[in-house]
């Protein structure tokens, strides 16, 4: 689960849900609109949204990378902190040297809702003529920051280290970000460079001592986000515990981002980016046809809870941001509440597993497929889609 500023929500509640004006319309901030072209700041919010989906199916697996290295509240911390934003906008220094700021600014201002802030307004396009030129350079900077963070996330997990270019970069995001603390700020160095993927190949290498551990990692990391969506995600705001609790509001994407969150739950489950049906090497494949009559009746309930959750989310009430108070929420929630319910289930049975060798070697089958064909296939996308989104916001300018 990551980082997401808490302390800023409160007082953010009212503008999380109606949007915020233009973060540099203070008296004193240069407030001169950006020479660029409509076009390109739609193209640059579809874009946003291509990869915002490839970065909500890759958090069913947020071990490794995306926490060691600290990636998943520097790029994904919400709500924007947006009197912090203006503050940088305001400040000289800052915006003189925005590259290296970056990499150890507090994360309620960086990321995916960073871009999204000053991107769009009530679910469309932001108009160019409300884009001020130090808006347009922050965004530039901090697209460029977010492609290198997902560099990272593809080449710490590429067992094969097929793409020079992109490890130099995770190499290099390494040793210059820091690691983020409760509150999104700096929090010393990062540790030193590994390749998880060949870690969760290679049982005993890194964090897996067994191919059994590694296999029952891939579940875990679905029941985190599962609890995550269900309970903080929709819950906060729905529940009124917290209604500034709103993940990307400006776009309307909220809802959207749930679903994508609970495909990257079928897509770990199933083995493949995109799966309808369980392949051959995943891990509900090997449980439906394990000739245990537990981990097959387990694993058909998993199937049938996670189509079900995925259809209550699909139909909650659009859009979050307005109708987070909707009967349709809790109807959601609980079909996450059975989905990880279902997981539980067969994760314990499994987890009795440990001394059997086959079991051990169908695990082992289980994660190099998992690796190759879910964590590192999301990721790649991840990250040329990333690269696209930086192009098109650099293009924003004339």
């Amino acid at each position: 689960m990551n980082t997401k500023n808490i302390s800023k929500m409160a007082a953010l509640a009212a503008v999380a849900i109606i949007g915020f004006a233009s973060c540099s319309s203070s008296d004193d901030t240069d407030t001169t609109i950006v020479n660029g072209s409509q076009a390109a700041v739609d193209q640059a919010c579809a874009n946003w949204r291509t990869a915002r989906a490839d970065w909500e199916q890759s958090e069913a697996f947020l071990f490794g990378a995306a926490d060691e290295y600290s990636i998943d509240p520097h790029t994904d911390t919400w709500p924007v902190d947006a009197q912090a934003l203006a503050g940088v906008l305001r400040d000289a220094t800052v915006m003189s040297n925005l590259d290296n700021f970056i990499k150890t600014a507090n994360s309620g201002i960086l990321g995916y809702h960073g871009l999204e802030y000053v991107l769009f307004r009530e679910g469309q396009p932001r108009n160019v003529s409300q884009i001020t030129d130090l808006e347009y350079k922050y965004i530039c900077a901090v697209a460029k920051d977010l492609y290198n963070a997902t560099s990272t996330l593809e080449a710490t997990w590429d067992p094969y280290e097929s793409n020079a270019e992109r490890k130099k970069i995770a190499q290099e995001y390494v040793a210059t970000h820091f690691a983020i603390d409760d509150d999104g700020n700096q929090a010393g160095s990062l540790a030193g460079y590994t390749n998880f993927g060949k870690a969760f190949k290679t049982p005993g290498t890194g964090d897996w001592e067994t191919a059994l551990d590694a296999t029952l990692e891939i579940i875990a990391g679905c029941q985190d986000i599962i609890g995550e969506v269900g309970g903080s995600k929709i819950g906060l705001p729905h529940t009124g515990e917290d209604p500034s609790y709103i993940e990307s509001p400006y776009a309307y994407n909220s809802i959207t981002d749930f679903y994508d969150n609970i495909v990257s739950c079928k897509n770990a489950l199933y083995g493949s980016v995109g799966a309808t049906a369980p392949n051959s090497s995943s891990l509900i494949y090997f449980c439906l046809n394990s000739n245990n009559a537990t981990l097959t009746n387990q694993a058909k309930n998993v199937q049938t809870k996670l189509e079900a959750a995925l259809s209550a989310i699909n139909a909650m009430k659009k859009p979050f941001a307005l109708y987070y108070a909707d009967s349709s929420c809790k109807k959601a929630m609980d079909a996450l509440d059975e989905l990880d319910d279902a997981l539980d289930d067969l994760s314990d049975t499994l987890d009795d597993y440990a001394d059997n060798a086959t079991v051990q070697a169908a695990c082992q089958s289980i994660n190099e497929n998992y690796v190759d064909n879910v964590i590192l296939k999301t990721y790649r996308n991840l990250a040329n889609n990333a690269q696209a989104l930086y192009n098109s916001i650099v293009k924003i300018k004339n």
